[in-house]
Formats: structure tokens, sequence, C-alpha cells
């Protein structure tokens, strides 16, 4: 089995990513967080910054993702700047409720998730999978599952009885934005 440093100090992404790759690929969590600028302008970008910049620093192959919250109606925040919206609310709890604040005046409330994956091992090599969960903007927090913006997230699905990622844990990890990148990625490493 193909084994990865993750590039990531995120201990939730950590271990999702541990149960989806799981008799797959081996994803080890790093030693230590590196700090590595996200200055790039897509989810693609900062996914590649990330994972080059691990694998450089601990000579191993390296994946790493870049994900977040795209709402429609206001495109100008969160997307790639997902984890930095309203950096004056350290909480996630708080950041929901500013965003369902935000998103009062509006009618429009789809939103999606995207998140890329980038397998980096080396200059020459290096992959990206994408995935994506299409969805609404509820109007208040719901469940306590899942981290960051699951419990306003109300993902399309054929029940469409609104519940939140957040009250839907076994929906998620078959559904999600990274489970379906992982599913891309899973189908081409099995070749």
């Amino acid at each position: 089995m193909r084994t990865f440093i993750l590039g990531s100090g995120n201990a939730h992404k950590a271990q999702e990513f541990k149960e989806l790759f799981r008799d797959t690929l081996v994803i080890e969590a790093a030693p230590r967080t590196l700090e590595v600028d996200e200055t790039g302008a897509t989810f693609t970008e900062n996914a590649f910054l990330k994972a080059k910049a691990y694998f450089e620093t601990y000579k191993t192959p390296a994946l790493a993702d870049d994900s977040g919250l795209v709402v429609e109606a206001l495109p100008e925040i969160l997307g790639v700047q997902s984890a930095r919206f309203a950096p004056e609310l350290p909480d996630y709890k708080d950041k929901n409720l500013k965003l369902l604040e935000l998103l009062a005046p509006h009618s429009e409330r789809k939103a999606y998730f995207v998140c890329v994956l980038c397998f980096y091992s080396g200059p020459e090599e290096y992959f990206f999978f994408e995935g994506r969960v299409h969805g609404v903007i509820g109007t208040q927090r719901k469940g306590t599952d899942g981290f960051g913006y699951d419990p306003v997230f109300v993902p399309d699905r054929p029940e469409n009885d609104g519940k939140t990622l957040a009250e839907l844990p076994e929906w998620k990890n078959s559904h999600s934005h990274r489970a379906k990148a992982v599913q891309a990625a899973l189908s081409f490493f099995s070749k």
C-alpha cells in the first residue's frame, strides 16, 4: 500500500481521511504542522502549495487538500477563504451565526462545498481530484456531528428533510465533497 503524509494540522480532516482511505492508502499524520502560505487564488493552487511544502520538508509523498464553502449569494466571502472568514470570531459556532446573519436578507441560499486533493510524489508526479456536494444554507444551526460549516449546510438529497451535514454523519462519510474527491482518487490509484 502506498503511504502519504497528510499536509494538514486539522485533526478532524486527518481522522476523516484515515477512514475514507482505509484498506487502500496509508495516510499518516505529519510529525508537526507546517505554516504554509495559502496564496493561491483557487482550491487547486492551495492544495498544491501545501502538498509540495510537506513533500519538501519530510521527503515523503504528501497528500493535501484545500476545501471550503461557496455561497452563491455571497461569492466574495468564504470560498478559498472559508477557514479565514470572520477572523475576529475564533469559533465555528460564531462563524456559522455570522454567515446566517449575512445571508438573512437573501432569498437565494444555494451553496456547495468543494474539496480538491493533491497527491504530490515529486516535481514530476502530482495528481488532483475534486469533489463537490451541493445544497443550501439553512436558516439556523442544527446538529452536533461534523465540523466547520456542517451545522448550517443542508445537502441536496432525495429525502429533502432539511437535515444538515452535522445531522447526517453516515451520509456525509459517503457523499460529502471530501468523500467524492477520495472516491475519484481511489478509482485512479486502484488502476
